[in-house]
């Protein structure tokens, strides 16, 4: 019996199972299951060479300082929204609706217009959902990190 539940516990660490702990960010009163980016590599590959995300996932970039951020879409496939968010978590910039880019290094970038610390991309058309106004709080599920 032992190694019965043993097993199945290494089966569902090594797959996930449904009621395994993620991430969340919640923001316009929805919950996002998010992966993080918060170191260099991973805030550079971001999203790219995906087909596609879950309606209810993101991903959540957290930067060392708060400055102002610029992102493109290089090897994009699926358009975003991109939100930034300051040092307190509050919404203050936004570009809706970005469209994929295949341009490579010719790709425009999308500025934050503000100093940002964290920036959130989701499937375009959820801030439009949302109704998300700048001054939106985000707020942070207690496994995520604080910034450095």
């Amino acid at each position: 019996m032992r190694l019965y539940a043993f097993a199945l516990l290494a089966s569902c660490l090594v797959s996930g199972c449904a009621g395994a702990s993620q991430p969340w960010v919640e923001v316009g009163g929805q919950r996002y299951g998010i992966e993080l980016a918060d170191d260099d590599a991973e805030r550079a590959r971001g999203l790219m060479f995906r087909d596609a995300m879950a309606n209810d996932h993101g991903m959540l970039f957290i930067h060392d300082a708060e400055e102002p951020q610029a992102y493109w879409m290089k090897n994009t496939k699926i358009p975003l929204d991109i939100l930034y968010f300051d040092d307190g978590r509050k919404l203050v910039a936004q570009q809706r609706d970005v469209p994929p880019c295949s341009l490579g290094d010719a790709c425009p970038s999308y500025p934050s217009d503000a100093p940002a610390r964290y920036v959130l991309e989701l499937n375009a058309g959820e801030a439009a959902r949302l109704g998300l106004k700048d001054g939106a709080q985000m707020t942070f599920s207690a496994d995520i990190p604080p910034a450095k």
